[in-house]
């Protein structure tokens, strides 16, 4: 009696995080180049009271064993990279990119972070930097006086200026992109960054349009691949399966009260 309420507890503290999970989806819907989080479930261990295959008589087995299980827990938790939508904002310095790959940035501590945030800004330098500073790699050195609504990024990474007493555009830098054979091994730090860990692999670096990397889209950011319907409907799920569990909780209440209360 006692394994039940341990086994509902168990559902009811995996179900909490899922509501954790799909909370931390909602509140990031509008957050530039997010990929949602799933979290994956697997049953905990299994108390064998027979083995299948045991012998019944001398010439007969048992065809199934008899066991029960102890719950579940939380087996992963998984970025889903699958494609948001693009939205056309008109800024020269935003970037998308329509396919595989992550732009690179510089860190402070001179290590490298991988971002789908193309919301990109010039610095007092010129450079294209993020929201946070950090410098996109390589780097994109703006010439001083360039006309800013000259500034042009082709979808294979070409970024071109016009300079006053010039009429034609000259070219300043070229955007590279990188790609994981596992993506959904990278270790999200925040400020829409993701770092390369054991699981994801080395980076691999490529052009835009080519050797399977994505497309640079200019003037246009990648949104959040939340779907808000996709989210509410795991929400129920998720909120109906807690009350099943807590029900589990109080029917085996019930009847250790009942057992309890069998001599007076």
């Amino acid at each position: 009696m006692v394994r039940s309420l341990w086994t509902a507890a168990s559902g009811m503290t995996g179900q909490q995080f899922n509501i954790d999970t799909i909370a931390n989806n909602l509140s990031n819907v509008n957050t530039t180049g997010f990929k949602k989080n799933r979290a994956d479930f697997e049953d905990l261990l299994y108390q064998t009271r027979r083995v299948a295959g045991t012998p019944a008589t001398e010439v007969t087995l048992v065809p199934t064993g008899v066991q029960v299980g102890h719950g579940v827990k939380v087996a992963a938790t998984q970025k889903v990279f699958t494609q948001g939508s693009l939205q056309n904002t008109g800024n020269v310095t935003d970037i998308a990119i329509e396919g595989e790959g992550f732009f690179r940035v510089l860190l402070y501590d001179g290590t490298y972070g991988y971002t789908r945030d193309g919301a990109f800004k010039i610095d007092s330098n010129g450079q294209l930097v993020t929201s946070n500073g950090y410098r996109l790699m390589p780097e994109i050195i703006l010439p001083e006086g360039f006309i800013r609504e000259t500034l042009s990024i082709s979808q294979d990474g070409r970024v071109t200026v016009k300079v006053p007493g010039n009429d034609d555009p000259i070219t300043v830098g070229q955007l590279e992109l990188y790609r994981f054979i596992n993506p959904t091994g990278l270790q999200a730090i925040g400020e829409n960054l993701f770092k390369v860990s054991a699981a994801s692999g080395d980076p691999i670096q490529g052009r835009p349009g080519f050797d399977g990397m994505g497309k640079t889209i200019h003037r246009f950011l990648e949104m959040s691949n939340v779907s808000i319907v996709q989210e509410m409907v795991n929400m129920i799920v998720a909120q109906r399966a807690y009350e099943f569990n807590s029900k589990a909780i109080q029917t085996s209440d019930t009847m250790l009260g009942i057992a309890a209360n069998l001599k007076r």
